[in-house]
């Protein structure tokens, strides 16, 4: 294996076991566990063997990169959760165009390696701050989905720990492969991951822009002809409307068109942080709207061709470390769905329920979908995905959100995991038809069901 000189180099052994409190991304309660830092796979399994001779198999273990998905899937009550970003290191096969990497070396380290040399990550996600691992368990999309398929349709084999401290080499269509794909991290703790490359020779994108007056606009500009990283911003508390958005359409620029002088990277760096103790939210619906009116107006009505760096474009977000703090104590929930091609009015059916039940939403990005893969758990599916960050404090919410999911799951449509922090057991049975499928996979390589997550438990995926 060749990261195993790479990931063993360093004479390392994990520290004891540390009582943390762990949270998602978008904030909330956390849960507090026992959080330890192996830097090799026998120290992570070590780890394991000795915390289940302390503990048994209750209440079981779970692996964590960034703590990047937004609810509860990398935490776990009362359990080990083994913290694999020590996992690092990365190999280039250039005749091949792929690189290994280990699982804790995050997408924005590789391209800040890669992208000066040739070579992109072919799918990433809205932020550059996910690692290996957590790209391939929440199985991520990016803005190309429709030409380029998610994260894991690019990994050609990846390394496995399974909870009886075995390591397992896994190629593309193995079913444990497809199952660890958008699998949560519940299969075992992916140890690194071999990587297929796209070829670019500059660090920018040309970027097609169109400002739109509503829902249907952004539908109509999305569907045309242009670049394939696709998004459309929407703003849902302009007055008297139920939605105007701005759609970018982006392509990777040739070096050959790139105009004499011009800098760019393919990463961003941050310009601020929010303190961990702002005193209340900022993010307030007069704020918001302030904010979207001025970033509308000052969005082009119809740009073509505008030059931007890969870093700002793919990641604006990033400039602002911990911006779900803006959201207060109480923090945000994120709920991601998408509907099949042909299901466009459960989209506005969506909005009327929050509009209904006084929700505001602060942030909404829209775009579409191609096929789906392999993977049982995987999210994506052909049509239109919408995400939208929710004020976890607001009146009415959880109803609110239980009634889209009624909406999403009768089209077909389901609900992204890997954002998820209030999904009901028989809205996962409903919305992701081959569950089964997954869970007997999962149940041979996991018999003793070790792998656990509060997300797993909370939902069904796994059984208490």
């Amino acid at each position: 294996m060749p990261l195993a000189d790479l990931t063993r180099s360093r004479v390392h052994s994990a520290a004891a076991p540390e009582p943390v409190r762990l949270r998602g991304w978008g904030g909330g309660p956390g849960a507090l566990g026992w959080l330890v830092r192996p830097d090799r796979p026998e120290a992570m399994s070590a780890a394991l063997e000795a915390f289940r001779r302390a503990h048994g198999l209750w209440p079981g273990a779970l692996a964590r990169g960034m703590g990047r998905s937004y609810g509860d899937a990398a935490q776990l009550a009362g359990g080990l959760v083994l913290d694999t970003t020590r996992l690092g290191g990365s190999e280039l096969d250039a005749p091949e165009g792929t690189v290994t990497a280990g699982a804790g070396v995050t997408l924005g380290a590789l391209l800040a390696r890669l992208v000066p040399i040739g070579w992109m990550v072919p799918v990433v996600p809205g932020t550059q701050h996910v690692s290996v691992g957590g790209a391939i368990a929440g199985d991520i999309h990016g803005k190309n989905h429709g030409t380029a398929g998610t994260f894991g349709s690019h990994v050609t084999e990846l390394g496995l720990l399974t909870s009886s401290g075995e390591e397992l080499l896994l190629p593309a269509g193995d079913p444990l492969f497809d199952a660890t794909l958008g699998g949560m991290g519940l299969t075992g703790v992916i140890l690194w991951a071999r990587i297929r490359l796209a070829p670019v020779s500059s660090p920018f994108l040309s970027v097609d822009t169109d400002r739109v007056g509503d829902l249907d606009g952004a539908l109509a500009a999305l569907r045309a002809p242009g670049g394939p990283h696709r998004v459309a911003w929407l703003d849902l508390l302009a007055p008297g409307r139920s939605a105007r958005a701005v759609v970018t359409r982006a392509e990777h620029l040739p070096a050959s068109d790139v105009p004499a002088g011009a800098r760019g990277s393919a990463t961003v760096r941050s310009r601020a942080t929010v303190p961990a103790r702002w005193p209340r939210a900022v993010l307030r619906p007069a704020t918001v709207q302030a904010f979207n009116e001025l970033r509308f107006r000052r969005s082009p009505a119809r740009q073509r061709g505008h030059i931007e760096p890969i870093g700002s474009h793919m990641f604006p977000l990033d400039v602002l470390d911990a911006w779900p703090r803006l959201y207060g104590h109480p923090g945000f929930v994120q709920y991601q769905l998408v509907v099949p091609y042909g299901a466009e009015p459960v989209l506005e059916d969506v909005l009327s329920e929050l509009r209904r039940a006084e929700v505001r939403c602060y942030l909404a990005v829209l775009k579409d979908f191609g096929e789906a893969n392999s993977a049982p758990l995987s999210f994506p599916l052909a049509g239109w995905t919408l995400a939208l960050d929710l004020p976890r404090a607001a009146a009415g919410l959880g109803a609110a959100l239980d009634r889209c999911d009624e909406h999403v799951a009768a089209v077909g449509g389901r609900v992204y995991l890997s954002k998820d922090a209030r999904l009901r057991p028989d809205a996962l049975r409903a919305m992701y038809p081959r569950l089964e499928e997954w869970r007997a996979v999962r149940d041979r390589a996991d018999p003793d069901g070790v792998w656990r997550s509060d997300l797993a438990l909370r939902t069904g995926l796994v059984e208490r």
